[in-house]
């Protein structure tokens, strides 16, 4: 998502909110609403399990982590698909 913005010269807040930046990013670009409900549900992984201690919810199911590396992928994916040819990997 960040990748789009700077590509795109759109300024941004230095956040981990994935559904905030998709909602900014739709602004420029509607067919950012299509991951919306990705974003949705990721966003509170960013955080979550990222600092240990932070939260006291229970470590993600092996079918929940699944599903979760699934809608970052389809994100990610999506945002590859919109940069330009030089600035994939």
């Amino acid at each position: 998502m960040k990748g789009w913005l700077t590509a795109t010269s759109i300024p941004f807040e230095k956040i981990h909110d994935i559904r905030r930046l998709i909602k900014q990013a739709a602004g420029a670009q509607p067919d950012f609403n299509r991951p919306a409900g990705a974003a949705e549900i990721l966003t509170p992984y960013v955080s979550a399990f990222r600092y240990p201690g932070l939260t006291d919810d229970p470590m993600p199911s092996r079918e929940e982590f699944d599903a979760a590396l699934q809608h970052a992928q389809a994100i990610y994916d999506f945002v590859l698909n919109l940069l330009p040819a030089q600035a994939r990997p």
